[in-house]
């Protein structure tokens, strides 16, 4: 990166990743957002966000990627030109972005680097706004990033962007792949919407505000109420999760789940698992890029307890019992042309810690 020259302030920030362990597609709202259930879950993996101020006005936006907007529509200018209004704040700001997490690849990368730069900005201003007027901003920019102003283990409601922290899961080492696949989420949504399992596919579709194709009328009526049943069970489950944990900080023991012989971090792990948690995404994604379905068998195959498209993909993820399991799953994928990474989890008070790198 070019240095700041006479930028008088700056700080650089760690921008982390997230995967999604679950996630529900529930009815598509008036809003042409569909309802949504996940589970998000920051990991050790980032991009690295610079940002400094100086007298004027203006945002800049500086990254070596090609396929990385620098204008308005760059999510970083957006978090930044909002809260430079929320923190009263008249200032030129530059934003230059080390990009090493994939672009559209399920992982939160753009919306991490958003918050990541919002939060700098504050650090650099001396400012620090409250956690509603950031989550404000946030999810006024995109459904993503809500969770990153929380980090660590996250509920996701709404269309994702309704987030609250949940007991936090022990860090565990985590298997990131990430092939060269582009996928369009709002492609992903439609493909969800015309499944075969929808009694009325195939019928004709309008388009939404936001350009997604949604269902005539009739058909969400017809939809709407096998949607929800989604949704419905989605909380059901992680309500018996977040139950099991009660229970275990309790001092009770959960049927079903013994601890003779693993560590509290698998049996915490593996109490969601058991649940029958899942992405609703690979049953469009899947049949589509029959490669990403292999790469999550490669991961079960290389001792993956878990394993699962994050987001719409096209990251691919494996959680293991080890850092020796998780590093020999990813030179299995590596040797089969995959890019792959072994890293952790992070819990929210890593996330925190870790995320400021440096300021002068």
């Amino acid at each position: 990166m070019k240095p700041y020259n006479h930028f008088s302030m700056s700080a650089t920030v760690r921008s982390f990743a997230k995967i999604n362990l679950g996630l529900s597609i529930g009815a598509l709202r008036s809003d042409d957002f569909h309802e949504l259930r996940t589970v998000y879950q920051t990991i050790a993996i980032e991009d690295r966000i610079r940002v400094a101020v100086e007298p004027g006005r203006g945002i800049e936006i500086r990254c070596q990627d090609p396929r990385v907007p620098l204008d308005e529509s760059n999510t970083c200018y957006r978090t930044v030109e909002r809260a430079l209004v929320a923190c009263k704040a008249r200032r030129r700001v530059l934003i230059e972005i080390d990009k090493r997490l994939p672009v559209a690849g399920g992982l939160g990368a753009a919306s991490a680097n958003a918050v990541a730069a919002m939060l700098a900005l504050e650090h650099v201003l001396g400012k620090r706004l409250p956690t509603a007027e950031r989550l404000r901003i946030a999810a006024e920019v995109g459904s993503d990033l809500p969770l990153f102003v929380i980090g660590g283990t996250v509920l996701g409601t709404g269309h994702g962007e309704e987030v609250y922290p949940l007991p936090e899961l022990p860090v565990l080492p985590c298997v990131v792949a990430t092939p060269d696949v582009a996928i369009s989420t709002p492609k992903a949504f439609r493909d969800w919407d015309l499944q075969d399992l929808n009694p009325v596919a195939g019928k004709a579709t309008r388009v939404g505000s936001r350009g997604r194709r949604s269902l005539p009328s009739a058909a969400v009526k017809l939809t709407r109420v096998r949607a929800s049943d989604r949704i419905v069970e989605f909380s059901r489950r992680l309500s018996v999760w977040l139950t099991a944990q009660s229970q275990h900080r309790s001092g009770k023991a959960l049927s079903g789940v013994p601890a003779e012989g693993r560590g509290r971090a698998e049996i915490q792990l593996l109490d969601l698992v058991h649940t029958g948690i899942e992405n609703d995404f690979e049953r469009v994604v899947f049949p589509q890029y029959p490669e990403l379905a292999e790469v999550k068998r490669v991961l079960e195959r290389a001792g993956a307890f878990y394993a699962s498209l994050s987001g719409s993909g096209s990251a691919v993820y494996g959680l293991f019992r080890d850092r020796k399991s998780a590093e020999t799953g990813a030179v299995r994928l590596r040797r089969r042309g995959t890019s792959a990474v072994a890293t952790t989890t992070l819990r929210r008070s890593e996330y925190w810690k870790k995320f400021l790198v440096s300021s002068f």
